[in-house]
């Protein structure tokens, strides 16, 4: 379970005549200071990590009223979470090229896959699984932390996640990792990972040359000639698809800072309701129950004395319990239409994501391929057609030119 942090909490209600409730929260979120490389690292033992898109973690029967868990929030954390975990891992120095993968086809040395347990804006808790390319789980392990007063403030370092504590301790988990493998197994790594690429677009040229024992663990057998034309031109191939997966990167960048204002109120508000009221569900529920109860006091208040002052006093107290429970019901409504809000606006970006991409256009022989659909479909469109043409055998000689990847200028056309 989550160990939570120590929190200082002050509460005052007082009569109708004042505002009303107030709570008071000091919380000190735990922090992680992010390691990071104090010099180059030698290029031969650079690992490329891929981030596949987390699971998002809601379950059939889930019911948002009741759970407080958005579909349409989760959804968009499934993306959002892996790009700026991206954005960190990318930050130390420690690694390769790091990237957001569509699938587990876009072979790569290392992989991280993820599933959201919590996430509320006040609580965080991940589930992290890192593999490397021969098979071996390097470690499955359970982050989460609890954001601070100062999480959102306006004044905070906008660099630093409210999550931040969680993206910075699976970045050093994972590179302290890799410290205690020795050189020759990163490069043994490296080498499947290649032949993995080699035996996908060549499965009869390079099947002998891997081996994978009954614990699904990959071996190489036996490794092709440095000279042997074939490699370099399946290496060039293997740029061609790093760049249309970079490519693909764009467009979860453009969703990840597209949803980063209304992401950020949403998470914001929901910590502030939770917050302020821990005891109960929904703090605008709360609000507007205790709206109700003023009303129907002060409605119910006997106005009728027999002391003219007396009768003047209580109307006042009257008018003003009916003020405050009808501002208090209205408060209540307003947060809850803000929250939704913020649904909306996410829920609008991310099906928006997921029902299409940018086109994208790969010219190969001199010919345009135009790739379109969602980011995993055009991926797979892709890969289905380098193998076409490797079968087929027409192309990768020297006198082949596989285009880099360039969005079109024209959606429509």
């Amino acid at each position: 379970m989550l160990r939570r942090c120590k929190v200082l909490v002050a509460v005052g209600c007082i009569s109708v005549s004042a505002a009303g409730c107030s709570v008071n929260e000091v919380i000190k979120a735990e922090e992680t200071e992010l390691q990071v490389a104090s010099s180059p690292v030698e290029e031969s033992l650079l690992l490329d990590i891929g981030i596949v898109e987390f699971d998002a973690g809601v379950p059939d029967s889930n019911d948002p009223e009741d759970s407080g868990v958005y579909s349409e929030i989760r959804n968009a954390e499934a993306r959002y979470i892996p790009y700026h975990l991206k954005q960190t891992l990318q930050g130390t120095g420690h690694w390769g090229a790091v990237r957001v993968i569509p699938s587990r086809e876009a072979f790569t040395d290392i992989t991280v896959s993820g599933q959201i347990e919590e996430s509320d804006g006040e609580f965080v808790s991940i589930d992290i699984t890192v593999e490397d390319a021969k098979g071996e789980t390097w470690y499955t392990r359970k982050y989460e932390t609890q954001t601070g007063v100062s999480s959102y403030s306006p004044n905070r370092d906008r660099r630093q996640d409210p999550y931040q504590k969680v993206f910075n301790d699976i970045a050093n988990d994972i590179y302290a990792y890799v410290t205690q493998i020795e050189p020759g197994d990163v490069q043994r790594i490296r080498q499947v990972s290649e032949l993995k690429f080699f035996k996908d677009m060549s499965p009869l040229a390079y099947s002998d040359y891997l081996e994978t024992n009954e614990n699904g663990i990959t071996s190489v057998v036996r490794l092709p000639a440095e000279n042997d034309p074939a490699v370099d031109r399946l290496r060039q191939i293997r740029e061609r698809d790093r760049l249309v997966v970079d490519t693909l990167n764009e467009h979860y960048a453009n969703f990840y800072y597209g949803i980063a204002i209304p992401y950020h109120d949403w998470r914001k508000t929901s910590r502030e309701e939770s917050v302020n009221y821990r005891q109960v569900k929904r703090s605008a529920t709360l609000q507007t129950l205790m709206g109700v109860a003023v009303l129907a006091g002060s409605v119910a208040m006997d106005t009728d004395s027999s002391s003219s002052s007396k009768r003047r006093m209580q109307r006042s107290i009257q008018h003003i319990g009916i003020n405050q429970g009808v501002e208090t019901i209205f408060a209540g409504f307003t947060r809850r239409k803000e929250a939704k809000m913020h649904v909306e606006a996410i829920k609008e970006l991310s099906e928006s994501f997921g029902s299409e991409a940018a086109p994208m256009v790969i010219e190969v022989q001199g010919e345009q391929r135009r790739l379109t659909g969602t980011a995993a479909s055009q991926y797979e469109d892709w890969r289905r057609l380098l193998r076409n043409i490797y079968e087929a055998e027409t192309g990768f000689s020297e006198s082949v030119d596989v285009g880099s990847p360039a969005r079109s200028s024209d959606p429509a056309g």
